[in-house]
């Protein structure tokens, strides 16, 4: 529970928001506030939804934090579910326009759907990430010649500009891996992705040996998953898995389709994908022969 503060001081949400950065925090902070409170009186999200003139879907993206908070929404939705001390409801009304406030990525609304822009946020405020890839590298691990013969497949009619663009935000988003208080990024690569020349053989060299430099980076970790494991857990394609520092945060998977996005933050969704994932982490080389399973796919390139 947010309790008032003296002047001067930071609430804790407003302290994780100064350190990470991000109002993407704040937006799944508060939207988890908001379903504890509602889901303490025993509120459906429909009669929730009713309240502030909005669907129960409308109501499950705020809880999200998947879309921006209007303070009159916050305030009646405070009053129904019988939050009436006036310290408590100015503490989590006063973070409205933080939670709004528009991340770095905003510059590229152009060319960023919405179902991805949500990803990048959450990409930006986690403090683990883990995932497993098997037809590209992952993004935060792509060069930029391998990035922009990705972006190429995904949209062949863009204009230069458009490609560079796209292209400039994956080398934008990489940059977390190098600041202070960056995420540790977990990614387990199947051998089709490492073998597959994309963008010609001379790019996928460079990308080749880029994940061999950068895999001594004490917060990056790369494992092969070998054409030899044969079958395995992830039998359903690509995944990732982002968990947060503050603890009222859960962990979201992430699933990317084509044109659009899912995000799961249910326990047994979650349990089910950790488990696949340390499957997979059991079944690929091991981390300590990483560099020698990537040396050798580079020499065979």
């Amino acid at each position: 529970m947010i309790t008032a503060r003296a002047e001067g001081d930071e609430t804790p949400l407003n302290m994780m928001a100064r350190e990470r950065g991000s109002s993407t925090v704040l937006r799944i902070l508060l939207g988890s506030q908001l379903r504890r409170l509602r889901e303490n009186r025993g509120i459906t999200l429909e009669v929730a939804g009713h309240s502030i003139r909005a669907s129960h879907s409308k109501i499950s993206r705020m809880e999200l934090g998947r879309v921006s908070f209007r303070a009159r929404d916050v305030g009646d939705l405070l009053t129904l579910y019988g939050v009436t001390e006036e310290s408590e409801r100015d503490s989590l009304l006063s973070l409205v326009a933080q939670a709004n406030r528009p991340g770095w990525w905003h510059n590229y609304d152009d060319i960023l759907p919405n179902w991805f822009e949500a990803y990048v946020g959450l990409e930006e405020a986690a403090s683990r990430i883990r995932c497993y890839e098997v037809q590209f590298i992952p993004g935060l691990l792509q060069t930029e010649a391998y990035a922009r013969s990705v972006v190429l497949l995904g949209h062949p009619d863009g204009t230069e500009e458009e490609i560079q663009r796209r292209v400039d935000l994956r080398m934008a988003r990489q940059k977390l891996l190098g600041r202070s208080g960056a995420p540790h990024l977990w990614a387990v690569i199947d051998e089709a992705a490492l073998r597959r020349p994309q963008g010609g053989v001379e790019v996928m060299r460079e990308q080749i040996s880029h994940l061999i430099d950068i895999v001594a980076s004490a917060n990056v970790t790369v494992q092969v998953m070998p054409f030899s494991a044969g079958g395995h857990a992830a039998a359903g394609g690509p995944f990732s898995i982002l968990r947060f520092s503050e603890r009222d945060l859960p962990d979201v998977v992430y699933l990317e389709q084509l044109t659009s996005a899912i995000y799961l933050d249910k326990r047994d969704d979650l349990d089910r994908y950790q488990a696949v994932m340390e499957r997979l982490c059991i079944d690929a080389v091991p981390v300590s022969d990483t560099k020698k399973a990537l040396t050798k796919i580079l020499n065979e390139l």
